[in-house]
């Protein structure tokens, strides 16, 4: 409990009041001190008698980055006072209106504002502190709650609608291979047969090290496809959304979809339940190297290196920029670029970013 800057201010006027009563006598006393001292009085003991109030925090639902989210929080107070209530937000969100409030707490109270979904991750909404002062304002009692709201936030999700068809359709022929594959015959590897079907421990048997591939009898279900992403850099944003995006078209194709990261995984599934366990996967996933085996049976690799971000679909190196069509979008901006140029028009110059967050 302390002294709002009024209640020292209070203090001051008492304390000059009592100065000039040693010059112009007891009667300044009682015209200014004892009201003001008897106001100081009774903020002590209202303020010093407030209990605790009882906080529950809501969840926030997760999101994407740029979307809007409501906090609500739920105070409950066994008398009656006046309170200011502040939240903090934590990096990666942004408040878009005040998080708190000036209120008089009476019975339950709801206070809600608006964040804004700014960067993907983890990231938290709070503390909560409550000052609790009197009706005038001059003595203050501060609760601190330590409780905070985890916010996960998605990583981009862009559209691959402007990429060349030629890389969608790779990207896509792996949601159409079967998952009940029965072992047929072993066989020598032909160029263009996927690494993922190789057969490495009859591989390594032979004399000439010839790579031996499985070949399967499959029965014609749904595909199931293994993405797999690891960033040897710190631009693990690319990387997540990379994966994000690749793993969302994947399931859109009706493939059922596993998803590994050096610091998670999540097992084959489909659903809107099944995609946003992957997106909350990739929302919190770290730069990391994957190991040799995991790198080597997944159906999809995604890599983030200093080149760039690259998806691999059968040993075919395909960059992310391209699958989602942000060389062509460059293209013609350099296009655009190089005629204003010419025409001497150069601050017309147009741009923007290809791809959609969903």
């Amino acid at each position: 409990m302390r002294l709002t800057r009024r209640g020292w201010t209070v203090v001051a006027v008492v304390l000059a009041a009592v100065a000039l009563s040693w010059r112009f006598g007891p009667r300044a006393l009682n015209a200014v001190v004892v009201p003001l001292v008897v106001a100081l009085l009774a903020g002590v003991v209202t303020v010093g008698r407030t209990d605790r109030p009882h906080v529950v925090r809501r969840p926030v639902a997760e999101g994407f980055i740029g979307e809007q989210r409501t906090v609500e929080v739920t105070i409950e107070a066994d008398g009656t006072a006046a309170a200011t209530v502040r939240d903090a937000v934590g990096d990666g969100l942004s408040a878009t209106t005040a998080p708190g409030t000036d209120t008089t707490l009476m019975g339950e109270e709801t206070i809600t504002y608006d964040v804004r979904l700014e960067a993907r991750g983890e990231h938290r909404i709070g503390p909560l502190s409550i000052a609790v002062s009197d009706i005038v304002g001059l003595v203050e009692r501060r609760f601190e709650y330590e409780e905070t709201t985890p916010v996960v936030v998605y990583p981009r999700v862009r559209d691959l609608g402007g990429g060349p068809a030629v890389d969608i359709r790779t990207l896509a022929s792996v949601a159409d291979r079967h998952v009940d594959e029965e072992f047929d015959h072993l066989r020598e590897y032909h160029r263009g047969d996927p690494l993922r079907d190789v057969h490495w421990k009859t591989a390594a048997k032979q004399p000439d090290d010839e790579l031996v591939v499985t070949e399967y009898a499959t029965d014609g279900d749904a595909g199931t496809v293994t993405v797999a992403a690891e960033c040897l850099t710190g631009n693990d944003d690319e990387m997540a959304s990379a994966a994000a995006t690749v793993a969302t078209f994947l399931l859109e194709q009706g493939a059922t979809v596993a998803v590994t990261v050096p610091d998670g995984t999540r097992p084959l599934g489909s659903g809107n339940a099944h995609h946003c366990d992957i997106l909350q996967l990739l929302a919190v996933a770290e730069p990391g190297e994957l190991a040799d085996r995991t790198r080597r049976d997944a159906d999809v690799l995604v890599r983030t290196d200093g080149d760039g971000t690259t998806v691999v679909v059968d040993d075919r190196e395909i960059p992310f920029a391209r699958l989602r069509g942000r060389d062509r979008a460059d293209g013609g901006r350099r296009n655009n670029r190089d005629r204003t140029a010419n025409d001497g028009r150069r601050d017309r110059e147009t741009g923007g970013q290809p791809g959609m967050t969903a």
